[in-house]
């Protein structure tokens, strides 16, 4: 781990290493140099795009359809307070978590901690160089958790890519102690099948345990062999987090046969995604309830018992969903709010040829009691704003904005923007207040825009891939009575009772 200094006034000391749980942590008061271990995990350069797109594109923007090239553009109820860019870690920003006072910026080079006690102006506390996407990240009392999902040498912050043919790379989570937020320590590993590409916790006042969800499986995978139809759960002592390990490894799609139980895919089901595990679970503590979007199946779980969900609902889209991105409940949790992530995120699905059911938002009812409960499919909302064809735009991730008698949520749609928009009814879905940029390019396809957006103590907080840290403020009557709700810490994939 380097942890890189974020006042240039003061002045260089020599670097000090320190020995946390048996891992090396190297904490240096200034920009690295060559040294640096390699990201591996580099944003890809632009994809082409055909002449008559980059035409349309310039179209578009001549005529006012979209906005000019890094043009800000929002609804009137949207204030666009400030924009933090990219410092030392210049990687892919990925995900947020926050805690009092402060937000927690997930960056596939590492993490970068803020102080947003004045969201006018956020200030930069910490930048901690931990190469791995997506650095999926969240944090509970005095631990911070980093998902790797990309095949390492080893475990440390020092570490270099390596394939994942070899059975000595690592992938898992990695675990900090943040009661100083200005100088985080890394005091613990644990390597999990198919790595971690996100994790959701599921917090109890002695351990918190974590569901790790990770996928695509291959048979020259020494640790990441198919089918990989489960999850790991991972296990944390809060008072010894270096004693961390994986308790079980549930088994969610039971089947046959090399590929599981879950959805096939292709060619049985042409352009969906084939079930090898998930892509993100958010649990519902107080309900003992999670909802997972799991590749080609989205699911409904009791978690009375932590270290042993149990499946009480499977429900697939055969027709509409490519691949079964994320999950939200609302606050009465009678609804889950499933993402299409067609294209995985850096594809143009926001436009007319896609069409407004896909790469969307499906909305399900809970309808029934108990481990009766079923999912039942009741629309789909997409961002009215169709995007050029240089701009990566589909459904990704967002939170509640909590307000009663209301379901409402703002959610991040890469180039597309920021999205607030009302689901109270189910069948009627409709945006309520916008922010975006104009496309990074009219000349190719370059992947950025906004990875998350939530809602926390009053202001939307998103991290953009390439612009950086963004704060906004919504004003709207109907939005209003959300910034009376106080929350100590939120990681959006373990969903709070916001009025407990």
């Amino acid at each position: 781990m380097i942890l890189l200094n974020v006042s240039r006034k003061r002045h260089r000391r020599a670097g000090v290493a320190t020995v946390a749980a048996g891992l090396l942590a190297a904490l240096l008061t200034a920009v690295p140099a060559a040294a640096t271990p390699d990201p591996g995990d580099a944003p890809a350069t632009g994809k082409e795009v055909s002449k008559s797109a980059r035409a349309q594109a310039a179209e578009a923007i001549a005529g006012g359809e979209i906005p000019g090239q890094d043009e800000i553009v929002h609804s009137p109820n949207i204030k666009h307070l400030t924009n933090i860019p990219k410092d030392a870690l210049a990687g892919t920003n990925s995900d947020l978590a926050f805690q009092g006072k402060y937000a927690f910026a997930g960056n596939y080079d590492g993490f970068r901690v803020f102080d947003i006690s004045n969201p006018k102006a956020p200030k930069t506390v910490a930048q901690v160089l931990c190469p791995g996407s997506q650095n999926d990240i969240s944090v509970s009392g005095d631990l911070l958790f980093l998902s790797t999902d990309s095949s390492r040498s080893d475990s440390s912050c020092n570490s270099t890519t390596q394939p994942a043919t070899e059975k000595s790379s690592w992938e898992g989570m990695k675990v900090f102690d943040i009661s100083d937020k200005r100088n985080p320590r890394y005091v613990a590993a644990v390597e999990t099948a198919c790595g971690s590409h996100t994790h959701s916790l599921v917090p109890k006042r002695k351990n918190v345990y974590l569901y790790v969800s990770s996928y695509s499986p291959s048979a020259s995978y020494p640790d990441c062999q198919p089918p990989h139809d489960g999850i790991s759960i991972v296990k944390v002592p809060r008072s010894h987090p270096e004693k961390a390990a994986v308790v079980g490894f549930p088994v969610l799609f039971p089947g046959v046969g090399p590929d599981g139980g879950g959805n096939p895919g292709a060619p049985t089901n042409p352009g969906v995604s084939k079930t090898t595990g998930c892509h993100d679970i958010t649990v519902l503590p107080d309900e003992d309830l999670a909802a997972g979007a799991c590749m080609g199946d989205g699911i409904l779980m009791s978690i009375k018992d932590p270290e042993h969900p149990k499946v009480i609902d499977q429900v697939q889209d055969n027709v509409n969903f490519a691949f079964w991105h994320s999950a939200t409940f609302n606050q009465k949790a009678d609804k889950v709010v499933f993402t299409d992530e067609l294209g995985g995120g850096g594809a143009a699905t926001c436009n007319a040829a896609v069409g407004p059911n896909r790469g969307a938002d499906g909305i399900y009812d809970i309808v029934g009691k108990g481990d009766k409960r079923k999912l039942v499919f009741r629309s789909y909302y997409k961002i009215p704003r169709h995007q050029a064809d240089t701009e990566n735009c589909v459904a990704h991730n967002g939170s509640l904005i909590p307000v009663k008698g209301k379901d409402l949520m703002v959610q991040a749609w890469y180039q597309g923007g920021v999205s607030v928009w009302d689901f109270t009814d189910s069948t009627k879905p409709k945006e309520i207040a916008y922010f975006e940029r104009g496309p990074l390019s009219t000349q190719t396809l370059d992947v950025g825009g906004s990875w998350s957006a939530y809602y926390y103590n009053g202001y939307i907080y998103s991290n953009d891939i390439a612009k950086g840290f963004d704060v906004l403020k919504l004003s709207d009557r109907r939005t209003d009575p959300a910034a009376r709700v106080r929350l100590g810490e939120l990681n959006v994939q373990t969903q709070p009772d916001y009025f407990d």
